[in-house]
């Protein structure tokens, strides 16, 4: 008996034993004599909060000032090579001229070089009957008062065909624009909510959010017509009124509600 109680203290079993009866005897020491241990429990709160939403909108108009135009010509010549320096003279006088009334040679692009076989069909064969050479120029004019006179300049000088106009507003004066915009549709925000909330007998607090809408730029109008006039360079000089484009932006502010 002696042999197994021996062997007893000395298995993991003991050890394990002691060291938790060691423990309980430090706890029972520790809570005896020091009291309670008061015992903290975080708890968050979430309230949602009510809100008043109010859209407001904000319009700044300017006249455009670039223009953007298109300008092609179109030769006809027995050879490709005749074609061709006859395409090259007409754009290389029209480029000139261009320049020489004040527009940049970095705003005279050509989009588009192109050469065509003319064919024609007897008695079910194909042959060639001269070459067709056609160039699309890109013109950007950044002076309105030039749009006419480079139009009137271009088709003296063999232009004959005038394609899309695009009148646009420059990247600066589009954020001044936007600027103007965004400081309206704010106000317009604020005087809605103040009578709303007058109406309604409700207090305001602090703003919470502002949620813009993303500006739309409405495309601009313009008229072209051709007057009865001798223009400096033969033909009816070109009238083009670029209107108004407009910039519209949309900003709604969130409220809190007292």
């Amino acid at each position: 008996m002696k042999q197994r109680i021996i062997q007893l203290l000395n298995s993991p079993f003991a050890t394990i034993f002691a060291s938790v009866a060691t423990t309980f005897l430090i706890a029972a020491f520790f809570f005896k004599f020091a009291g309670p241990v008061p015992i903290s429990v975080n708890q968050t709160t979430i309230d949602k909060e009510s809100t008043f939403d109010v859209t407001g909108e904000g319009i700044a108009a300017a006249v455009p000032d670039i223009a953007q135009i298109s300008l092609g010509i179109e030769v006809e010549s027995p050879t490709v090579t005749q074609a061709q320096q006859q395409a090259n003279k007409t754009i290389n006088n029209i480029s000139t001229a261009l320049q020489s009334i004040g527009i940049k040679k970095e705003n005279i692009k050509t989009t588009s070089y192109n050469v065509y076989p003319k064919r024609e069909y007897k008695e079910g064969e194909s042959t060639i009957d001269g070459y067709q050479v056609s160039v699309n120029l890109s013109v950007e004019v950044d002076d309105l008062e030039k749009i006419n006179q480079a139009i009137d300049v271009a088709t003296s000088l063999g232009a004959n065909q005038i394609g899309q106009l695009n009148l646009t507003i420059s990247d600066d004066e589009k954020e001044k624009l936007l600027q103007q915009a965004r400081k309206e549709a704010v106000k317009n925000a604020k005087q809605q909510a103040h009578e709303l909330i007058t109406a309604a007998g409700v207090k305001l607090g602090k703003i919470v959010n502002i949620h813009e809408n993303l500006p739309l730029a409405s495309r601009p109008v313009y008229v072209m017509a051709r007057s009865d006039q001798e223009g400096d360079y033969g033909g009816g000089e070109t009238q083009i009124q670029p209107g108004e484009s407009e910039i519209k932006v949309s900003i709604t502010l969130s409220y809190e509600i007292l």
